[in-house]
């Protein structure tokens, strides 16, 4: 398929990159920037037929069959009507909106079209993540009870990031979409978010919006999901989450310590990775970062869904209760109370169960713990279901 990427930043850059890598049959062809020399530099490092600097006449393109939309936040909402009014294919990046108010226009814009749409949040396509997601479905983790998902470094790379109007907030939104759509797919996208508490302030750069927020995203099954954002972290970018069931547990560490370390004296310099503050001294280079964050995956289950005229694992709909959440922890920041996550529109669940991990011991006890002492005897905590009362049970070794 013939691809117009919409944007020549550092995002786009990635996209081009995963894209064009190891011989991929999609290809671009186009690239748009509000800059024409930007425009004209992205063309000739992709080796681009075409380049533009009129956002619609890159969408309408005889030869465009897919957009990417790589562009600044506050532009996202004209480029995705721009693609439904020509009947383009849409992958866009995250966050779809600024809040979700703008998710849920674009989202009826591409459904009334009947155009494919894609959402582009990456994170839920790294290997670990995958593979993580993986195990929960199969039950190794049990049922999941609480969710932790951590992004944090210095700082966006655009200007645009800091301007709270044109991308919507801060941390919040720049990160925290990140991480609530992780914790999302490993509660479960069909178990509705029900409220939010969230803490934010602005500790180091002198900006209008949040640069920390640590909050809770409470689901209907009575699953916590909770995330930790931060542009004040020195030191790279840490991308970390945990997983916690009545089963399990999984720890993932995406990027800034994945095992690959490395010292220099810093005379050779050049770039290290996302976020690097430093070419000196101890550092944590990454492999294949595009594949590390999940960009192929990513990229890989777009296309092949629409060859096989199927939806996304990354949907609109999805960004735009992701939009939902956030605006629900924005308010929450505010007022510093639990705030309801307001969906106008609900696909999942309409009842769900509460959570319960009860395990019965024999028909009268419940089993509240069971582990092995040092002297080798079994012990079990447990309840008696009629009464309540708590007692243990030895079994001796041999």
């Amino acid at each position: 398929m013939k691809i117009a990427m919409l944007g020549s930043g550092f995002i786009a850059r990635f996209y081009a990159d995963t894209l064009h890598a190891q011989r991929r049959k999609d290809q671009l062809h186009l690239v748009y920037s509000r800059s024409a020399e930007n425009a004209k530099r992205f063309a000739m490092d992709y080796g681009l037929s075409h380049y533009s600097t009129n956002l619609h006449e890159a969408i309408n393109h005889e030869d465009t069959e897919v957009v990417v939309i790589a562009l600044p936040n506050h532009q996202h909402e004209e480029a995705v009507l721009a693609c439904a009014a020509a009947g383009k294919a849409v992958l866009c990046t995250k966050p779809l909106g600024r809040n979700a108010k703008e998710a849920k226009i674009m989202l009826h814009a591409v459904e009334k079209a009947g155009i494919f749409a894609g959402y582009l949040e990456d994170l839920c396509y790294t290997p670990k993540f995958l593979k993580t997601l993986k195990s929960i479905s199969q039950g190794s983790l049990g049922k999941i009870l609480w969710t932790k998902s951590r992004e944090a470094h210095p700082g966006p790379h655009s200007d645009w990031f800091w301007d709270k109007e044109l991308s919507g907030g801060g941390a919040i939104i720049d990160l925290g979409c990140h991480c609530v759509e992780i914790g999302r797919n490993f509660i479960g996208k069909h178990i509705k978010p029900v409220e939010v508490m969230c803490w934010a302030d602005t500790q180091v750069h002198p900006i209008d919006a949040e640069d920390h927020a640590i909050g809770l995203v409470r689901y209907a099954n009575g699953a916590i999901g909770q995330f930790e954002v931060s542009w004040t972290f020195r030191g790279g970018m840490d991308l970390r989450d945990e997983v916690m069931g009545t089963e399990g547990t999984a720890w993932l560490n995406s990027f800034l310590r994945t095992g690959f370390e490395m010292f220099t004296t810093g005379k050779g310099g050049g770039y290290v990775a996302e976020k690097a503050e430093s070419d000196a001294g101890w550092l944590f280079p990454v492999g294949d970062e595009a594949h590390e964050l999940g960009y192929p995956h990513m990229f890989t289950d777009m296309f092949e869904a629409i060859e096989n005229r199927r939806a996304p694992l990354e949907t609109f709909y999805d960004g735009y209760v992701v939009n939902a959440i956030l605006d629900a922890a924005f308010k929450s920041a505010s007022t510093k109370q639990w705030e309801s996550v307001e969906l106008e529109e609900w696909r999942g669940e309409q009842e769900t169960e509460k959570l319960s991990g009860h395990q019965s011991y024999d028909d009268n006890h419940w089993l509240i713990k069971r582990e092995i002492l040092p002297n080798g005897d079994k012990k079990l905590i447990v309840k008696e279901k009629s009464t309540g009362k708590v007692s243990q049970v030895v079994e001796k070794e041999g």
